[in-house]
This record gives structure tokens, C-alpha cells and sequence, in this order.
């Protein structure tokens, strides 16, 4: 390892707690109301060292995205090592159920962040895209696994839906919508599961609907 490397890890250090701050704080407050004294305290760092790592709020925006993203990897290979992908995509839902307060009081942190930066012309509603299609990307090959011949579709129905009641949840300030459009999606899932594990194949399963 060269001094370079080391202090290219330094770095990405000094910038991990303002960028998972930046996460947490841009969710709450929204991009625009958010400003990098704002990050500062939330990181409990020197207001001048975000100014030194982070020259724009695009750039710690950029960086909370990628705390995001980082993060999303890690569900997913806690996911993955449940063993089916009806357990999985189960596993998955009853984590959004889990944050029904959070998002009685803030919304969705991804579908927020994306709503918001739509409307903006800096390209980063293309950044945060990634970051949602990578968990569609993620259901899909669990609806595969389960036989569907739709499963882009279903990918697209279940993340839908959860953006939709996150929406809902939030702007009616009521939890319950969460915890009940939850278990609606994990009986859609037991649907898909049951032919599948009566036939021991994907003969039934393409008719289940969200």
C-alpha cells in the first residue's frame, strides 16, 4: 500500500460522516432547505471541513446518494442469504413496515430525494435513478427465481406500491396504511409461492396478480 493510498483512504474517512449525515438530514429537511452548516452539526464535524471536502451541496448531495447506495448493497446481501426468494422479498417488505414511522414524518428517503431533484436540471435525478433501479433490478431476479413471466412487471408492481403507500403514509400521517398495503404485498407473495411449491414449477404462478 503506497502513502497515496493511505491518504486516499483518509480522505474517503473525513467524508464518510458527513455524507451519511447528509443522507439522514437531506431525507428530513429536503435538498433545498439543507445547507452545509446544517450537515456540519448533524456530523458533529467543523463546519469548514465540509466546505473542504464538499465544494457544492451537489457534491455532498452526490455523496449521501452513494451512502444510499452503499447501504441498499448491504440490505440486499442480508437478503440474499435468506433462502428463498419468496423469504426475501418478504424479508424486504416487512423492512419498509418497519420504517412506517419514519415515513408517517419524512416519506421514503429514495423516492423523496428523487421527486425533489427532478425538478432540478443538475443531472442528479439521474443519479438517484440508479439507486432505484438497482432495487428493481434486485426483485426482478426474486420474481424469476420465482417463475414469474412477468417478473420486470412485479419488480415494478412491488416497488411501485411501496412508493405509493409511502406517499400515502405520509401525507395522511397514518402508519397503519404501511403496516396493512404490507401484509396485502406479503400475500401477493405467499400467492406466487404456493403453485410454485405445490407444481415444483412456474406452471400457476404467471396469473398472481399485486
Amino acid at each position: 500500500m503506497t502513502d497515496s493510498d493511505l491518504g486516499g483512504r483518509r480522505n474517503h474517512g473525513k467524508r464518510e460522516r458527513p455524507a451519511a449525515a447528509a443522507a439522514t438530514v437531506l431525507h428530513e429537511q429536503g435538498v433545498e432547505k439543507t445547507t452545509l452548516a446544517d450537515i456540519a452539526r448533524a456530523a458533529e464535524v467543523p463546519v469548514g471541513n465540509v466546505y473542504y471536502d464538499f465544494k457544492t451541496k451537489n457534491e455532498l448531495v452526490e455523496a449521501a446518494i452513494e451512502t444510499r447506495t452503499r447501504g441498499l448493497a448491504g440490505m440486499i446481501d442480508a437478503l440474499d442469504a435468506l433462502p428463498t426468494p419468496a423469504e426475501r422479498l418478504k424479508a424486504l417488505i416487512a423492512g419498509w413496515v418497519e420504517q412506517r414511522d419514519t415515513a408517517v414524518r419524512f416519506g421514503c428517503p429514495t423516492g423523496t430525494l428523487a421527486s425533489e431533484l427532478d425538478k432540478r436540471a443538475d443531472g442528479l435525478d439521474a443519479t438517484v435513478a440508479t439507486l432505484m433501479r438497482a432495487l428493481i433490478d434486485w426483485a426482478e431476479r426474486q420474481f424469476a427465481e420465482l417463475g414469474r413471466d412477468d417478473a420486470r412487471e412485479s419488480a415494478v408492481a412491488l416497488i411501485a406500491a411501496y412508493q405509493g403507500v409511502s406517499v400515502l403514509t405520509n401525507t395522511l400521517r397514518d402508519p397503519e396504511l404501511m403496516s396493512t398495503e404490507g401484509r396485502r404485498l406479503e400475500r401477493w407473495i405467499d400467492s406466487m409461492d404456493r403453485p410454485l411449491r405445490r407444481s415444483g414449477g412456474a406452471s400457476a404462478s404467471h396469473r398472481a396478480r399485486p
